[in-house]
């Protein structure tokens, strides 16, 4: 279950964090990347390529702040991993949700909106 206001309203992020059908993954596009990668600007100030903010799509950058995101924290599923990945599972979202969550209650987060999508690189904590 998601518990931040940043995810808990987004279906496909929902699916994410119960079924591993529903891995978001590169080449998707919608709200719900633009709310992952809203996520990762926040926490690790993810150099994230504007076109793909625009867009909210799943690119190359997207992938490499995953990737990086996954690497600090040692996201790995061990039963069939040896080292991270550029997919957003169900441990990712997990992890990512409970940090926005954290933040939201320590700092007041103001929720993501698709008006702030284009100012996404210029937000701060």
């Amino acid at each position: 279950m998601l518990r931040s206001r940043l995810f808990s309203g987004n279906a496909r992020l929902k699916a994410c964090s119960t079924s591993n059908s529903s891995h978001v993954t590169a080449g998707q596009k919608g709200e719900f990347v633009a709310l992952l990668q809203y996520a990762l600007l926040v926490l690790e100030k993810a150099a994230i390529a504007q076109a793909e903010i625009d867009a909210e799509a799943y690119g190359k950058t997207t992938a490499a702040a995953v990737l990086k995101y996954k690497t600090k924290r040692q996201i790995i599923n061990h039963s069939y991993q040896t080292k991270p990945d550029d997919i957003v599972g169900i441990m990712t979202i997990t992890v990512l949700d409970a940090e926005i969550f954290a933040l939201e209650r320590a700092n007041g987060i103001v929720p993501f909106s698709r008006a702030s999508a284009g100012r996404l690189k210029h937000w701060a904590v």
